[in-house]
C-alpha cells in the first residue's frame, strides 16, 4: 500500500510528520511522494492563520484529486480549529460552513491528542472498507535516501496566549519529554546516520517548566533546556545540534554564557520579533520591549562569532500605522538578521486581535509585507557577504548540478547554503553527510555561496 505525506506549517508538524512515516514504513506501508497517486493520503494541517486554514483545505482538495478512490486524511492543529466550530467533527455530515464540507472529500480526522494512533485509526478504516488487507513486509522497498539533519520534538503546547494566534488553544497545556526520553531517540537516529538533529518545540523556552513549580517559563531561566542540550550534545554521532524558535526573553547572559560552552551547539538563532514597535508589540501581548530584544541580539553577538539571527515579522497588524510600521522598518536594520520570515497579518477567528478595531486594509498589508521582504533580502545578502574569506563548517548533504557543473552542496552551521565543486563524483558521493571546513570566495547563486574545501 502507497501512503503520501504532506506536512504544513510548523517545524513540530514536519517533526511528527516523520515519525508518522517511519511508523507506517515498518508497517509495511511504501511511503511516496505527496504529488504520487497512492492509496493513502495524510495531511499533517496548520491552522495559525487563515491562510494556513485555506492552504490545508487545498492540500486536502489536492489529495482527493491525486486519488478518487484514496484514504484521504487531516491531521493536526486544523482538525482541532475546525472541531470547536462544530459540534462533532468525526460524526456531523449536515453542519453548515466550510468546516462541514470536508467531509465531502476527507475520510478521516485525526486531532493532535490522537496523532499517536494514526496508524491505528488508518487501518481500521482500511478494513472496514474491505479496500485492502496490510502487507506485512511484502513488496515493499527499502528507503535508501540518506538522512543528514531530523528534527527532535522535546515540548508542546503553549502558554503565552498571544493575541494574533490560536495555537495555545489546540494544542494544549505545556508538555516536556523526559530528557532520557529524547537522548534515547538522538542516539537512535545517530545510529541511522543523522549528523545533526534540530531541537524544536510550540515553545520550545518553556521546555521543563511542566516538571517544576515555577510560575513561568522566564523563572528557570533556560536550566532545563542547557541541560537537555549537554545531554544531546554527549550522543556519539551527532555533530551538531540546532536550536528551534527560541522566546527573547529566555536569552540571558547566564543562559548564552552556558550555551557557548556547548560545542556542537550551531550559531544560528530563531529568535521571534514580530514588530519593532513597542506600541504594536503591546497589542500583540508580547512580553518584552524593542530595546530588550536588540540587548539579547547583542548579547548573542558577543558569546558567539557573527550568529546568524533570524526572525518573524507580521505586517499590518490591526492599528498598525504608518509611523509604527516605519519603526518596524527602522528597527529591523539596527538588529542586522540574518534572516527575515515576513507574514501579512491574517485574522483568525477566536483570537483577541480579530475582535480588535482598526484593521488594516489587505493592500496596505501586501505593499508593507512587500516593502520588509526586500529589506530582509538586503540584510541577509549583506550578513553572507561578510562570511567572504571566513572557514564555515558545512555538512554536506548532495550532488547539485548547476549551469552543467556537479557540486557538493549542504549548509554550514550558519544554515547558509554552501557548494564546493565536486572533484570527481565518487570522492564527492564520500563527502555526502560528512563535516568539512570550507573557505568561503564568494557566491554561487542568489541562494547559495561557494568555497574551497580546507
Amino acid at each position: 500500500m502507497k501512503v503520501g505525506f504532506l506536512s504544513l506549517g510548523c517545524k513540530v508538524n514536519y517533526y511528527e510528520t516523520e515519525k508518522m512515516k517511519q511508523q507506517f514504513e515498518e508497517a509495511g506501508y511504501q511511503v511516496v511522494s505527496f504529488e504520487e497517486k497512492a492509496d493513502i493520503y495524510i495531511i499533517n494541517t496548520c491552522t495559525v492563520t487563515n491562510i494556513a486554514d485555506r492552504k490545508s483545505r487545498k492540500m486536502l482538495h489536492r489529495a482527493r484529486r491525486n486519488n478518487q478512490d484514496a484514504i484521504v486524511v487531516a491531521a493536526g492543529c486544523y482538525v482541532d480549529s475546525a472541531g470547536k466550530k462544530m459540534d462533532d467533527i468525526g460524526n456531523s455530515r449536515e453542519k453548515a460552513g466550510v468546516e462541514a464540507e470536508l467531509h465531502t472529500f476527507v475520510d478521516l480526522f485525526v486531532p493532535n491528542a490522537e496523532k499517536d494512533k494514526l496508524l491505528e485509526k488508518v487501518g481500521k478504516l482500511q478494513r472496514e472498507r474491505c479496500a485492502a488487507v496490510l502487507a506485512s513486509g511484502t513488496g515493499k522497498e527499502e528507503d535508501v535516501k540518506k538522512h543528514t539533519r531530523a528534527y527532535i520534538k522535546v515540548q508542546d503546547g503553549c502558554s503565552q496566549y498571544c493575541t494574533y494566534c490560536i495555537i495555545p488553544y489546540v494544542r494544549g497545556p505545556l508538555k516536556s519529554r523526559a530528557a532520557e526520553d529524547v537522548v534515547k531517540e538522538a542516539g537512535q537516529l545517530a545510529a541511522e546516520g543523522v549528523r545533526e538533529v534540530v531541537i524544536t518545540g510550540i515553545h520550545l523556552s518553556s521546555y521543563g517548566m511542566d516538571f517544576t513549580d515555577k510560575k513561568s517559563f522566564t523563572d528557570l531561566q533556560g536550566k532545563p533546556l542547557l541541560g537537555l542540550l549537554s545531554a544531546v550534545s554527549q550522543v556519539e554521532g551527532i555533530a551538531r545540534i540546532r536550536l528551534g524558535s527560541l522566546e527573547p526573553r529566555i536569552i540571558t547572559e547566564g543562559f548564552v554564557k552556558e550555551l557557548c560552552r556547548i560545542p556542537k551547539v550551531c550559531p544560528h538563532f530563531h529568535l521571534s520579533l514580530q514588530s519593532g514597535c513597542d506600541a504594536t508589540l503591546r497589542r500583540m501581548n508580547r512580553h518584552y520591549t524593542t530595546e530588550e530584544y536588540l540587548d539579547c541580539v547583542q548579547l548573542l553577538r558577543e558569546y558567539f562569532t557573527a550568529p546568524a539571527i533570524t526572525t518573524d515579522v507580521i505586517a499590518g497588524f490591526p492599528q498598525e500605522t504608518r509611523e509604527e510600521f516605519e519603526k518596524t522598518c527602522d528597527f529591523v536594520q539596527r538588529a542586522a538578521f540574518s534572516q527575515m520570515h515576513v507574514f501579512k497579518y491574517s485574522r483568525r477567528h477566536g483570537t483577541m486581535a480579530d475582535a480588535m478595531e482598526g484593521q488594516v486594509s489587505e493592500q496596505v498589508k501586501a505593499e508593507r509585507s512587500s516593502r520588509l521582504i526586500a529589506v530582509g533580502q538586503g540584510l541577509e545578502k549583506r550578513y553572507q557577504e561578510g562570511l567572504y574569506g571566513t572557514e564555515e563548517e558545512v555538512l554536506f548533504e548532495e550532488i547539485v548540478q548547476i549551469g552543467g557543473v556537479n557540486y557538493l552542496a549542504g549548509y554550514s552551521e550558519r544554515y547558509v547554503r554552501t557548494a564546493v565543486k565536486a572533484d570527481g563524483i565518487y570522492k564527492a558521493e564520500r563527502l555526502c553527510n560528512a563535516v568539512a571546513d570550507v573557505r568561503i570566495t564568494g557566491r554561487l547563486t542568489e541562494e547559495i555561496l561557494t568555497g574551497e574545501l580546507k
